[in-house]
């Protein structure tokens, strides 16, 4: 049988029968930070702007639906039913294009569903009944929905394993930038001047302008590598790699240092649904069932708030719906700030302390909420300050949530496993939660809206719980360590076949060694978290790093911390790296400190 080409690194020659070995996923990690990855982050991550501008536009417009003159006249119901459609579009689109983006590639599909949520706004925004309206907001939600699987495999796949949580959750959060824009859209455009059935329907219609711009952005972004090789496309991937190691070498003027690191794998076309069931149910029962509980949890809360967001301010406080988006702003900037400024500790401090720790806590403040707010003790600001601060630890928790179950299963079946999640968690929880919400809220009593609180309480503190006791350990891994691609275990079996002597004394048909990665992950359990700045197990980075920093100050010193970090470019090597490497480098006896920040190297 032919053997297939060269792959990876020059004069690498790889297995014949479809099984390859490529260095592709350590070559992507070791990349420094770049302008090609700030391309990536802008071009993917603007989808969770317009989830989140959809989502607020319908909150906070709930009210104006609801008045004659709208062209719609919805029920305070049907406004709570609107934001259930929608999110029954999304579970739906997420199930039916993350199955075609594990099939077809990450970019093609990115590009379709981003296309859809287009057209489906647009529509939206010329409804004139009701069920005009319930239709395009089901494939609105569709086209997000199919957003979340391609897009969050895309990203955890081109960015480097050091820095993967907390671009995530920065890229998850910007969320609440579309959150804290349209609001601050229904404040103008709801206000009197406009007429009842113009402002909510141009409100539409500038999402959909968003939404274009960051489609010709997106034009982009590439394809993942990792996709690539695994689906016969070694040669496109072996090609794209190189032209992105240059692009960001160009930028960062970073010499990138060669890879050892190697994964086999035996190429297929597709991978069967069966097959990946199997993976997700009987290999990885408690992983499933932790995506789950942090996704029911999530999405009963933000779906349940932000759906009744203004019919709760107009019962309770009478707030008018153009100003309802007045006190959404505060909540969402707390949203925001979560993310983004707690992001840098989930790959320092590690996933499992930092989710389990923001659920829950965000679990008992929103208790506390509950309680003050059926005995009235909260005012109209005091309610928004409150769910500010809860929301702060819980947006950083939830954005998480997207990061646990896109690194805690197989490449193969990364987006399915995204898709699948989103889809039962969001219709177990998004679902129930705003068509509940909203006839709680129409009861007009405190009382039965605090109900729902505490029901969201107690889902939050469960999935923190879990967390803490069936979580992974991800932080600064490689993806393909932290579960490995089901083609390679495949291949690792076909290796072991063809070392095994044959019968009747013949020779093995192959010698060579047998792939780097395990069957089955160890089983998880409540152990230490990295502290700031240490190194995880197993670093491939680890010596390159240090002997960088060791030759700067054996070649410039004595030099202080700072100008060693500027000499090496090491702010691009992910939190808390280079600290942790300047220590290790003094505790070896490499380098001495001889004032309070100046390094000098040791004697050779």
């Amino acid at each position: 049988m032919p053997r297939m080409g060269q792959i990876g690194m020059a004069g690498e020659q790889q297995p014949a029968s479809g099984t390859i070995e490529t260095r592709i996923p350590g070559r992507m990690d070791r990349l420094p930070w770049s302008r090609w990855h700030w391309i990536v982050v802008l071009g993917l991550g603007g989808v969770w702007v317009l989830d989140g501008l959809e989502v607020t536009i319908v909150g906070s417009i709930g009210s104006r639906l609801t008045e004659k003159g709208s062209g719609l006249a919805l029920t305070t119901g049907q406004v709570g039913l609107a934001g259930t459609v929608y999110v029954l579009g999304a579970c739906a689109g997420a199930l039916f294009f993350g199955y075609l983006t594990d099939r077809f590639g990450r970019k093609r599909l990115f590009l379709v569903t981003l296309g859809l949520y287009l057209a489906a706004t647009v529509l939206t925004a010329t409804s004139v009944t009701p069920w005009m309206f319930f239709v395009f907001r089901f494939f609105t939600g569709a086209g997000v929905g199919g957003e979340y699987a391609a897009i969050n495999s895309a990203i955890d796949e081109l960015i480097p394993a050091r820095v993967r949580g907390t671009v995530d959750l920065m890229i998850n959060g910007s969320y609440w930038l579309g959150t804290a824009f349209g609001a601050s859209l229904t404040i103008g455009l709801l206000n009197p001047a406009f007429p009842a059935n113009v402002g909510w329907r141009l409100a539409f219609l500038l999402g959909a302008v968003l939404g274009l711009g960051i489609l010709l952005v997106r034009r982009n972004v590439p394809e993942s590598p990792r996709w690539l090789f695994i689906h016969h496309r070694n040669e496109q991937a072996e090609q794209l790699v190189g032209d992105i190691e240059r692009a960001v070498a160009r930028d960062t003027g970073v010499e990138l240092a060669p890879v050892e690191d190697s994964i086999r794998v035996r190429q297929r076309h597709t991978i069967g649904l069966v097959t990946i069931a199997r993976t997700m149910v009987g290999r990885y029962p408690r992983r499933s069932l932790l995506g789950l509980s942090l996704f029911v949890g999530q999405a009963f809360l933000y779906n349940a708030v932000l759906f009744s967001y203004a019919t709760l301010l107009k019962t309770f406080f009478g707030v008018p719906a153009d100003r309802a988006g007045l006190y959404l702003i505060p909540f969402a900037v707390g949203n925001l700030l979560g993310p983004f400024l707690l992001g840098r500790l989930f790959d320092i401090v590690g996933r499992r302390v930092m989710i389990a720790s923001t659920y829950i806590l965000s679990g008992v403040l929103l208790l506390v909420t509950a309680e003050l707010f059926s005995h009235g003790v909260l005012s109209v600001w005091g309610l928004t300050a409150a769910w500010s601060v809860v929301f702060f630890f819980g947006s950083a928790g939830v954005s998480a949530a997207y990061l646990t179950v896109s690194e805690i299963f197989p490449m193969e079946t990364r987006a399915l496993a995204i898709a699948f999640f989103y889809a039962v968690g969001t219709g177990a929880g998004g679902i129930v939660g705003p068509v509940l919400f909203a006839n709680l809220v129409q009861s007009g009593s405190a009382g039965n809206v605090a109900i729902g609180f505490i029901i969201g309480t107690a889902l939050m503190i469960g999935a923190g719980v879990s967390e803490a006791l069936l979580g992974v350990d991800a932080e600064q891994r490689q993806l393909e360590r932290i579960a490995a691609p089901l083609t390679a275990e495949e291949a690792e079996s076909d290796q072991e076949h063809a070392e095994r002597p044959a019968r009747r004394g013949e020779t093995p048909v192959s010698t060579a060694p047998a792939a780097p990665y395990g069957r089955r992950p160890p089983r998880p359990i409540w152990t230490p978290a990295l502290v700031s700045g240490q190194y995880p197990p197993a670093d491939p980075y680890r010596e390159s790093e240090l002997r960088s920093i060791v030759d700067a100050v054996r070649t410039d010193g004595p030099l202080t911390s700072q100008q060693i970090r500027d000499r090496l470019g090491a702010r691009r090597w992910g939190p808390g790296r280079f600290r942790s490497a300047l220590r290790t480098a003094v505790e070896s006896g490499a380098l001495r400190r001889t004032a309070r920040d100046q390094y000098v190297a040791s004697e050779r």
